[in-house]
């Protein structure tokens, strides 16, 4: 069993130590499903990069926004939303972590 509230204070912990800003954990590999728990400090992001076969953000603490193509979607502490099928990154407003579950093909 995963305890992601305990992951989530460790890896923000990591993140913090870090020159820069960012701890990754990844929680689940099952075939081509992976969660990966996020944590990123205050105005640490990751670049655009291409989207996964299909995948989702939850918020597990803190604030970030999901950009794609020059827009961003706000998102919240305990709010899940889907990543869309084309280029996108991440900015974290606050000291946050997330879980991001993917599924690769």
């Amino acid at each position: 069993m995963v305890d992601l509230e305990q992951l989530a204070v460790e890896h923000a912990a990591l993140a913090a130590e870090s020159p820069h800003g960012r701890s990754a954990h990844l929680v689940l590999h099952d075939g081509v499903l992976r969660q990966t728990v996020i944590a990123l400090t205050a105005g640490t992001s990751l670049d655009e990069h291409n989207a996964p076969a299909a995948a989702s953000l939850l918020v597990l603490r803190g604030r970030v926004a999901l950009t794609v193509a020059g827009h961003l979607q706000e998102l919240s502490a305990g709010q899940l939303h889907p990543v869309p099928q084309e280029r996108h990154g991440l900015l974290a407003h606050v000291d946050s972590v997330v879980l991001l579950t993917a599924v690769t093909a």
